[in-house]
This record gives C-alpha cells, structure tokens and sequence, in this order.
C-alpha cells in the first residue's frame, strides 16, 4: 500500500494506454507523455490519483495474500537451511498469485473502471465516488459476479507475475550474495528489486493487456464486447500489431520497477522488524523471500 501511493499515476497512465485502442481510437495516446499531458490539461493534477482508493484496496487484499502465501510455502520448501531451486521459486510464485488475484480481483475490476473513466464522454462515465461504491453499484447494477469479472486473465496474470517477479527476486537475491559483493542490506535488496521489476515487465504485459480490456468492456447489443483473453490478444496483434501487446511498456516498467523496490524493501524490512521485536532474532539471515 506503501508503495502504491507512490506509483498510482504510472499505473493510471498504463491503463489509459492499454485502453487507448478499444472503439477504434488506436491513435488516442501515442506515448505517456501525451497521455500526462492530456490527464493534467482535462483532468487536473488529483486526476493523476483517481482510482487510488481501489489501488490501496487491491494491495490490501492481493498483494497481502500473495506475499504471505509465498513466504509461507518458501519456508515449507527450505530444507536443511537450502532454499529451493528457481523451478520451484517458480511455481511457489504461481499458486501464490493465483491464490491473490482471485481474493483481489473485486478491487481490481474496480481499479480498471475508475481509472479508465476520465478517458470516456461525460455522459458515458460511471463515477464512482470510492471503491466501496464501485463495488457496491456493480452488485445493484451488473449482479455479484462482475466482481469477478475477468477473473482468470486475472490470475492468469498473477501466475506470471509471481512466477517472474518472487522468483527472480529471490534469485537474484541469491546470484548477488553469491559474487561476494552483497550482504543481506537494503543495497542487495534494490538490485534484486530491479532486476525482478524488468523481468516481470517484459514477461506479464500481454496477460496484463487482455485483463485490462476485459475488466473494462461494456455490452454492445447484450453482447459483451471481448469472448475472453485470446479474443482479446488476438484482436490486437491482427488489428494493432504484435507490439501492441507491449503497449504502455514504459510506464508500466516506471510502476513495475518502483513498485517492486517499495514493496520489497518495505516487506524486508518489516519482516527484520518483526524477526527482532515479536521474536527476539538478531541474526541477520534471510527474511524468508
């Protein structure tokens, strides 16, 4: 949550991005300083937060559920003081997200409308006042279950990002302390935090892309707009082109990147504190990521 105050405005620009090609605007944001420029010229300078209160919401649900099943099952599978092997980092990741994404997915699909709402007419914006009310009005207005609308691009997504981003951190964690020139220290845990933030970019941006539309389709004759996830994917390679599954990449990585060094270091140095104050540890071993 920490770190989602600081990163909301790349993550509003992401999303008005991957947004910019759905009803044949393709051309709407050609880069995301076009799309800053546009939100601060109609929105002002808070529209750069909207949807902050479902941002705070996600993590709350999500990313708590995800880091503590994943720190959970990381110290099931260290054996004898070895950590396991990437493979299994991997795959840890990905029950780990899958098991995060479906618990968040509510505060999610909210995240997507409100930050995509300030892109629409003004006769067509939905307006959520806060979360809770987005939340609310779907269930009145689209039935319980749009909540999870999207859900398993969602998760989908989550495999991916969890795969890639706990396992490279923690792999990157353990090549760094390997050369000699680390030690367990905020320093090893920026680069980690780095290096895991690229990987996970370049590996979840097309799941991420299909979500994002699907989350914020509407109905066109009682039709929903998308068939699912490969619809999604298939539509905009054949009608955008194959790097348009990248699009808004770099704000993205400016969230991604960020957002993972915060986390982290947060995360790590929350864990020290609570290894030192609750549970009386001073050494300085791994918090268990």
């Amino acid at each position: 949550m920490a770190a989602t105050c600081v990163v909301q405005p790349m993550d509003l620009v992401k999303n008005r991005m991957q947004l910019s090609g759905v009803g044949g605007a393709a051309k709407e944001h050609k880069t995301s300083f076009h799309v800053i420029k546009s939100i601060l010229k109609n929105e002002g300078i808070t529209g750069m937060y909207s949807g902050l209160s479902a941002g705070l919401l996600r993590q709350a649900t999500y990313t708590t559920t995800r880091l503590g099943v994943y720190s959970y099952l990381f110290e099931m599978a260290t054996k004898d003081g070895h950590p396991p092997n990437f493979f299994m980092k991997a795959a840890i990741g990905m029950a780990a997200g899958m098991t995060g994404a479906f618990v968040g997915t509510p505060a999610e699909v909210s995240l997507i409308r409100m930050t995509a709402d300030g892109r629409l007419p003004a006769a067509e914006r939905r307006n959520y006042k806060n979360v809770f009310d987005a939340i609310m009005r779907m269930i009145r207005e689209e039935g319980l279950f749009t909540l999870w609308r999207g859900a398993i691009p969602t998760m989908g997504r989550a495999m991916v990002v969890n795969a890639a981003q706990l396992a490279s951190y923690s792999q990157a964690k353990q090549v760094l302390m390997s050369t000699g020139y680390f030690k367990e220290n905020i320093v090893l845990h920026f680069w980690a935090s780095m290096i895991s933030g690229l990987v996970t970019t370049a590996a979840s941006m097309p799941v991420d892309i299909a979500k994002t539309r699907l989350q914020n389709m509407k109905m066109i004759d009682g039709k929903p707009e998308y068939k699912g996830a490969i619809d999604v994917l298939s539509r905009v390679v054949k009608n955008e082109g194959i790097f348009s599954l990248w699009k808004g990449f770099t704000p993205y990585y400016a969230r991604l990147g960020p957002h993972t060094v915060l986390t982290f270091i947060v995360l790590e140095k929350m864990n020290t504190m609570y290894r030192q104050l609750v549970m009386g540890d001073y050494s300085h071993r791994s918090s268990g990521l």
